[in-house]
Order: structure tokens, then sequence, then C-alpha cells
């Protein structure tokens, strides 16, 4: 006997209107009429959730497989049956999975590799915000960030991430300088500090948190060698306040200048920001997305900015915000300080 299953999917909250119809419009009586045709029956499932929220994969398992529970075979498996549901009755599956103490997903990675889109959540354990950021994502950009704050009731979105990044900003303090970055297509502001003191080492100490660890030595050097300090009898400390991780080139001059600050012993002007890449002869180049940065920092009150000067001759400058451009880090350095 052939036996022909017909799956009909309906809006949230229609089912009775609609079997209702089905009953109205006389379909169960015609479809008895038809050759063959033994029985007609309805099959009404309940109403298809949104959401699917599995936490954690690494628990799930098929006792159809004798592997344990966490192995390649039992995560793909479970991960393939979670994306058929979620494909065939169009239902948005969030897998949890644990990660380690690297920061990596626990378990094989077999897991990135079939799901659409990879989430992290990251942040300060000492801090009540999180970072909500894309490690992949078929179908679109990975740059994006959301930034959220732990609550007693949950987390809560922070819809001004800029403001968020630059609370309790000491006045008035050398060794700072605020940064603009795009995450994606959004532009953030963010503190960059630096720490420069007399090493007690045969060899200078380098650190940098939140900022890669070779491009700081990099700048560092660039800024010995072009803007004439002697960082190499000096330890330097670099930090991204708010545990934001700055990987764009135009968060080089800011990191630079926060450096020379410190170095000097000459705070940077409050209302001033920074934006540029800086290269290894010492010239400043050009950013994507310079109006929307310029923007960004007029809408947070800051009243100055330097900026590149080549690729700036079309940039649309806020009213009274009043910009310096410069070709080289050493003009760049005397306008800061």
């Amino acid at each position: 006997m052939l036996t022909w299953n017909v799956t009909y999917h309906c809006k949230s909250g229609q089912r009775e209107a609609f079997y209702q119809a089905l009953c109205d419009l006389g379909i169960r009586a015609n479809s008895l009429k038809e050759e063959g045709n033994l029985k007609y029956d309805y099959f009404l499932a309940a109403e298809a959730p949104d959401v699917l929220i599995v936490d954690s994969i690494q628990t799930l398992y098929n006792d159809a497989l004798e592997s344990p529970a966490g192995s390649v075979s039992q995560v793909k498996d479970c991960t393939m049956a979670l994306m058929q549901l979620a494909k065939g009755q169009g239902i948005t599956v969030f897998v949890i999975g644990h990660v380690n103490k690297e920061g990596s997903i626990a378990g094989p990675k077999v897991l990135e590799h079939m799901v659409d889109c990879v989430l992290y959540f990251e942040g300060d354990p000492n801090t009540s915000y999180r970072l909500l950021r894309a490690a992949k994502n078929r179908f679109g950009s990975t740059n994006e960030i959301g930034v959220f704050e732990m609550l007693d009731d949950g987390l809560a979105e922070v819809p001004n991430p800029s403001q968020m990044l630059l609370e309790g900003r000491p006045e008035g303090a050398s060794g700072t300088c605020v940064a603009c970055v795009m995450e994606g297509t959004r532009p953030v502001l963010a503190e960059v500090q630096a720490l420069v003191t007399k090493t007690t080492f045969n060899v200078p100490r380098r650190a940098a948190d939140g900022f890669d660890f070779n491009r700081a030595v990099l700048l560092m050097a660039v800024t010995e060698k072009r803007a004439g300090m002697k960082l190499n009898l000096f330890d330097a400390y670099i930090n991204v306040i708010g545990g934001l991780r700055l990987d764009e080139p135009g968060a080089d001059l800011p990191v630079v200048l926060a450096v020379a600050s410190s170095y000097r012993d000459v705070p940077i002007a409050d209302d001033l920001a920074a934006i540029g890449e800086v290269g290894l002869t010492g010239e400043i180049r050009a950013v994507s997305h310079l109006n929307q940065r310029l923007a960004e920092i007029m809408r947070l009150g800051f009243k100055k900015c330097i900026i590149p000067k080549s690729g700036s001759d079309k940039a649309e400058i806020p009213a009274g915000l009043t910009v310096y451009r410069v070709k080289n880090l050493r003009e760049a350095v005397e306008i800061a300080l």
C-alpha cells in the first residue's frame, strides 16, 4: 500500500482557520472519491517555535551510535539532525558549545564547519560588559559586534558602545588617546592607554592588551626611528579599555600618540581624537569610512581630530569639528602634544 504524506505549513495562530478552510472547500471529500484512495487523515502538529536553543551540543547524543556524547561522530550526527530541523521547519536554531581555556570551542572542530554562523561572547569577567562577535557568517559580515551589559535581570543591549567604552576616562592624564575604529559598518570610539617607564632589565619589556603584540612592537620601532624617541631604554605597555580588540590599521596613530604622550609625560587634549595608519617610513596613510568616523567623533562631543592628509580631500567635515591633516608621524606628535 502506498502512503502519501502531505504537510501544510501555515502562519502562526492560523491552524484552526486553515483546517476549517480545507473542510469548507471539500478537499477531504473529493480526495476520498479518487480511485485507490482509502483514507484521508489530517495530522496537525503543534505550532513550531521561532527559536530553538540547545545547551549544550556536547551533552547531546544519539543512542544509535556507540560513541560517547561529545565525540566527533555524536557532535556531527546531532548537529546534522538540528540542521535538517532548521532548514525543513524554518526554525532558527542556536547551538551552544562551551569553550576551553584557550577560548576556542571545546571538542571537535567539525561543529564550526557545519553551522552557518559562529558567535563568541567575549568580555572581562571583572566587568559587566560583554561583546558578541561573529567568527564565521555565511550570510553577512564577520566584523559586526554587539555590546551587552549583564544586569540583575539578564543581558541588556548597549545602544551606544562608544559612550560606554569612554566612561571613566581620566582628564588631563598623559598616555591616553581616543581612537575611532570600524566594527563592521559601525564606527566605535575606544580609549587607548600607554605606559612608558624606565626599564630595569637588559632588554626592555613590551606588552599589549587588546592590540596585536607584533604590531605594537613595530609601531614602537617606527616611533623611535621617525619621531626621535629613545624607547629602547624604556618598558612600554599598551592597553585598550573596555575589553575591545583593535585589529584595524586605523588604530595605529592613536597607539603611537598614546606612547608619545606617556614618553614625554604630556597629556593629549581631552577633546582630541586620532585616526590613521602608520607606515614604516613614518607616513600617515588614509583609512576607509572617514566620513562615518568623523561624524561619530563629533557626536560624542570631541572638538578636534587628527586625520591623514592623503585621501581626505573629499572628506565631509562636521560643523564644529577642527580637523588637522598630517602627512607623517612627526607632524601628528607635534600637533597632539
